[in-house]
Parts: C-alpha cells; structure tokens; sequence
C-alpha cells in the first residue's frame, strides 16, 4: 500500500447562481478549476481554486504542475508545495500558479485527512469546533431598496455581521470617467439604509476590492465610520501596504487584506508596515493549507488575528480558522459560496451564523460527480 501520488487531473468549470433565496431576481456564473488527485493506495482528494479564469489555471496544472509532482508521496504536502514554487513562481510570480498550486494542495490534504481518518482543521491543532460566519452581499448592482432587503433576509438567517461592496465602479474603470465622489455618496447611502434597517446589533463592514485611490479611501471610511463600520476590506489599489497603514492612522478604522494574495513575503509587508488589523489568507489562493498555515503563523507572530477570506469557500477555508488559536470567522458569500454547494455534498449545516467543524476525515465533504459533469466546460 502506498501513497504515491499516480493521476491528477483538473477541470475548468461553470456554475451559474441566483440568488431567489434572498429575494433578487439576479444571476451569477462562477468560474471554478477542480482538481482532483489519486494516489497509488486508491485515495482521492479534491482541491478547488476560483477569481481567475479556469481554464487557464486547469491547463497549467495539466501539463505543468501536475506531471511534476507524479510519484511524489501525497502525505508529503510541504515537498510538493516546493516543488511546484520552483517549477512554477521559481522567478518570483505568482498569478495563475499561486491558484493552480492551491488546488492541489487542497486536495493532498483531503488524501492527507483520509488517510489519517481526521478531519483536516483538528489536524492543523483543534483551536475549536464551531465558527461564527459573515455574509458577504456580492450585489454592487442592486438598487437600495433591493439591497436592503436582502440585508433583511440575510440577517433573518442569523448572520449576526454583514460586510456589503463599496467603491463600484472605481479606479478599474476610470477610462469611463467614474464620478469618485458620486459612488462614496452613494455607498454611504446605502450603508445608511441597511443600518437603519437592521439596528445596532448587525454588524457591518464594507468590501473596497482594491479599487480606492488613498484620498478617496479616506474620504469612504471618514463619512461611513458614524455609521458603526466594523472594518474596511482591501481599501486601496494594490493593497498598497505604506497607504493602507495610512489609511489606519488618519481614519482609525479596521482595515483587513489578503483573500487575493498568493504570496507570503506579500502578507509579510502587510504586517511589518502596520497595514492590516486582520489577515484573510485565502486557501483556494495563497497555496493551500500549506500555505495558509504558514501565513496563521505569521500573523500570530505579529499578535495579528486572521479570519477568512474567499468567501466563495467558506467550507474549504473553516479549516485554518478553527485550526489555529488566531483563526476567528468565515466568510460566506451569497453568490459564490452557492457554486461551490452545487459542486459538493455532504457540507456542516450553517445555522444561526455559526458553523459546526465536521468531524469527516480530509476536507469534510464529497464530490458530486454528476454536478461537476453538468457543469464541466473543458479538461486540463
């Protein structure tokens, strides 16, 4: 019996999404890469990774990663994870290759967890065994009176924090003549609308997805602070590390980074510049729960807390935050976390915002072949 790593394959996949649960006639369609990895012994793990094109990222770990690591020990996850860093980032990128080596590490610690018959999460440390969550409201295009009734229907669910997008269309979009001044108007609008609607007791934070030049990013946190604002997520272009410490010492607000960051030396400037109250290692993009174990660590060094990012997986990533002391919550975002239930079966109940940890060896959950074939748009 052995557990050298024989086949992986990937595939690029399509899931569309509504969102008639909430009460929005909307739909969505989320590109997701699966990985899956078999070793010699017959075990099998699956690993995702979404937020780049997956077609892309299935071929590279076709014809790239994936013939580099055959014959390897699947067991042996920190070998692979250096193994794939010289062969794909060896110059320092990271883009596709962070995505497509978080997808396999993903699955080899789903082979990892089965093969010790434990559930990943207690195998990173046990920190704890339940989890708050907090709703993400993807829907920058709904009118106010919509946006405030999914706030409703989300917090009626038990979801006792609620982070809503601000700052869109922003500096992505600046060849359009974007009015800057007109979108903070607006975000604060809306962020009023929804805290009028829910009380003091629902806590809110605002989603900035980079797009906020300092000045304007200020602008945002000063007018929407009076408002109860729990934190400001990636405010600024870049992640700017020396403008997001900026931000904090001008406006006081929390800020927190990093679901779409692949490398550690990246969190490391965010930490040594003072530009983050929380980290968001992502495990569908900062090289898995290899990598992702190293940057709780890191933070833990800085006495920094992390919490999850990605919210599109939440139940990939409940793993670092109830294995490790300094994990805290898990994000779940209406649109996208739903693609990766159709995919999956078998996922902890969410109830009253909170999350039970799965006491089911590996990642938790199964694949449900006939939906990933429904919804398969090519092979690596």
């Amino acid at each position: 019996m052995t557990d050298e790593i024989k086949r992986v394959e990937s595939k690029a996949l399509k899931v569309e999404t509504d969102f008639t649960e909430f009460g929005i006639d909307r739909r969505r369609t989320t590109s997701i890469c699966l990985v899956e990895i078999e070793t010699a012994s017959g075990l099998v793990g699956h690993g995702i990774t979404y937020m780049a094109d997956a077609s892309v990222v299935a071929r590279i770990v076709s014809a790239v990663a994936g013939p580099a690591i055959l014959s390897l020990n699947a067991l042996d996850t920190e070998r692979v994870s250096q193994t794939l860093h010289w062969g794909l980032t060896a110059a320092g990128q990271s883009g596709f290759a962070c995505h497509a080596i978080s997808a396999i590490d993903l699955a080899l610690w789903d082979i990892k967890g089965k093969r010790a018959g434990l559930p990943v999460w207690r195998m990173l440390g046990g920190a704890r065994d339940r989890l708050d969550v907090y709703a993400t409201l993807g829907v920058p295009f709904l009118p106010r009176d919509e946006l405030v009734e999914m706030a409703r229907r989300v917090a009626a669910r038990g979801f006792k924090a609620i982070k809503i997008q601000v700052g869109r269309p922003g500096l992505d979009q600046r060849d359009g003549a974007s009015d800057l001044a007109a979108i903070i108007g607006d975000d604060v609008a809306r962020l009023g609308a929804v805290r009028d609607a829910l009380g003091e007791d629902i806590e809110i934070a605002m989603d900035g997805s980079c797009k906020f030049d300092l000045a304007h990013a200020v602008e945002l946190a000063a007018r929407a602070k009076p408002l109860g604002i729990g934190w400001y997520e990636e405010p600024l272009l870049g992640n700017d590390p020396r403008l997001m410490a900026e931000l904090r010492r001008l406006t006081g607000i929390a800020v927190s980074a990093g679901q779409s960051e692949g490398s550690l030396l990246r969190f490391r400037e965010l930490l040594i510049h003072n530009a983050v109250d929380t980290i968001q290692p992502n495990v569908t993009v900062a090289g898995g729960i290899t990598g992702c174990s190293k940057l709780a660590a890191l933070a833990q060094a800085f006495n920094i807390p992390i919490a999850s990012g990605g919210g599109g997986c939440p139940y990939h990533n409940m793993h670092i935050q109830a294995g490790f002391a300094n994990g805290t919550k898990v994000e779940y975002q209406t649109s996208n976390a739903r693609a990766c239930e159709t995919l999956f079966k078998g996922y902890p109940r969410m109830e009253q915002g909170s999350l039970a940890l799965p006491e089911t060896p590996g990642l938790g959950f199964d694949l449900d072949p006939d939906a990933v074939a429904s919804h398969v748009i090519g092979d690596g």
